[in-house]
């Protein structure tokens, strides 16, 4: 079955793929910078082991408001469509970005600076929040029903290319400036840059069409009145399996891309860029690999290939910090590129999944607060609760642990869901997904 032209298809993909490269480069844009520059701007008066635990928590502050704004987005998105609010998400982002750029530092206006810090965060969460669901189901539902697996990993490929593009940016400032020059004005170029590339976004989002079956949704008159509400009524079961399948892959990718460098810089005493260099490499390979996941859920099921991810990372995050302990660039190039091997094969077949669980008329509620719910307990708490593992044992072993711990909670989430490659996604009954019927 087709939902949409093949022209109109890959538009949908590629204006996704750039709306969420753009708002991720964004966000990753403030967690490289508070691993690296904000405790030294905003918290200086701490030693700086609290100043960067005082930055990494203004950073949590953005998963929180994730949820609230998956929920305020979410609710729009299934009443007045996904398109109209994917635009205003890209803006929201955009412009709290730009604003972070020209923010002033502790020095110059005191303890204002770091509540005016949190708040951006928070804006960018908003935006952030609501910007995932509508981007994944845009794909999904424009497409061909059995390639919904490749389709919505587009979307995911974004979290790489926006990392990427933060990353290499600041990389890229940080070689060719000096520490001083890095810390005084460097760090603004990019947040700075963020004004000019949400243009870019905004013109590429405007020139798609609304999706095909929330279209034939609303010219029936079957439109949530209160989505949220009828979420937590008829599909329990599938908010509870995307909430847990989350938490594991949250905690494994920001233990491999921002407690790494923490870590590096910390404990092992290495210049940060040998760390952004390796997660940058990792992240690289991504962008091919994550659809590539993707698709091969498309032909032997979501599931297998999570799974898959899954044990894959947590055998590796026992091998990953003793190459890192190694100090030897490659090695620890070799850590972070198996790492994201074992996240995209848990992302690619993710957002498809997560999408699938719910009806067309929940779908933007539904998945985007199972989604962002999760983050609070996975990507917020990850780089914050590794550092104090690692503080209070002085061992990897206890962050490890943690983050095997976290991905045994995904595999659960797995084991309780449906296999949603084979659901018909047009069904709409007020029922958990094992009640929807399996397409032809």
């Amino acid at each position: 079955m087709m939902t949409g032209s093949t022209r109109q298809t890959r538009r949908v993909i590629l204006a996704s793929l750039i709306g969420t490269s753009l708002e991720w480069y964004d966000f990753f844009l403030y967690t490289t910078a508070a691993t690296l520059v904000f405790g030294k701007l905003f918290f200086p008066t701490f030693d700086p082991l609290n100043a960067t635990l005082l930055a990494l928590t203004t950073n949590a502050v953005a998963f929180v408001a994730r949820p609230l704004g998956g929920i305020v987005f979410g609710h729009f998105g299934d009443r007045a469509g996904r398109k109209t609010v994917l635009v205003v998400t890209l803006l929201v982002m955009g412009v709290s970005t730009f604003l972070i750029g020209v923010l002033p530092g502790y020095d110059s206006v005191g303890a204002l600076a770091p509540v005016l810090l949190a708040t951006l965060r928070f804006v960018q969460g908003l935006g952030l929040g609501g910007e995932w669901g509508g981007a994944v189901i845009m794909s999904l539902e424009h497409g061909d029903d059995r390639r919904r697996g490749f389709n919505a990993s587009w979307p995911q490929v974004g979290v790489p290319a926006g990392y990427v593009l933060a990353t290499g940016t600041l990389a890229i400032l940080s070689f060719t400036l000096s520490d001083a020059a890095f810390l005084s004005w460097g760090w603004r170029v990019p947040f700075l840059l963020s004004g000019v590339l949400v243009l870019v976004g905004l013109w590429v989002r405007l020139k798609v069409t609304e999706s095909p079956l929330f279209t034939e949704l609303a010219r029936q008159g079957a439109k949530a009145k209160m989505p949220l509400l009828e979420v937590l009524r008829t599909h329990p079961r599938a908010l509870l399996s995307a909430f847990t399948a989350r938490i594991g892959v949250d905690v494994a990718f920001y233990t491999f891309t921002a407690y790494i460098l923490v870590y590096i810089t910390g404990p092992l005493k290495l210049e940060r860029s040998v760390g952004l260099n390796a997660v940058l490499i990792g992240s690289a390979l991504q962008l091919a690999l994550i659809p590539l996941f993707g698709a091969l859920s498309d032909r032997v099921g979501r599931r297998p290939v999570y799974f898959a991810g899954v044990i894959g990372a947590a055998v590796w995050v026992f091998v990953f910090f003793p190459l890192l302990d190694t100090k030897s660039f490659p090695l620890i190039a070799l850590a972070a590129i198996v790492a994201l091997i074992t996240h995209a094969a848990m992302y690619g077949p993710q957002a498809a999944f997560i999408a699938e669980l719910f009806s067309t008329r929940l779908r933007y509620s539904g998945a985007s607060m199972g989604y962002q719910v999760a983050g609070i307990v996975g990507g917020a708490l990850a780089p914050i609760i590794a550092l104090k593992l690692f503080a209070a044992y002085g061992t990897t072993t206890a962050v490890s642990l943690y983050v095997v711990a976290a991905l045994a909670v995904t595999a659960v989430g797995l084991a309780i869901a449906p296999e949603t490659r084979d659901l018909d996604i047009t069904a709409d009954p007020a029922a958990d997904p094992g009640d929807i019927p399996q397409r032809a």
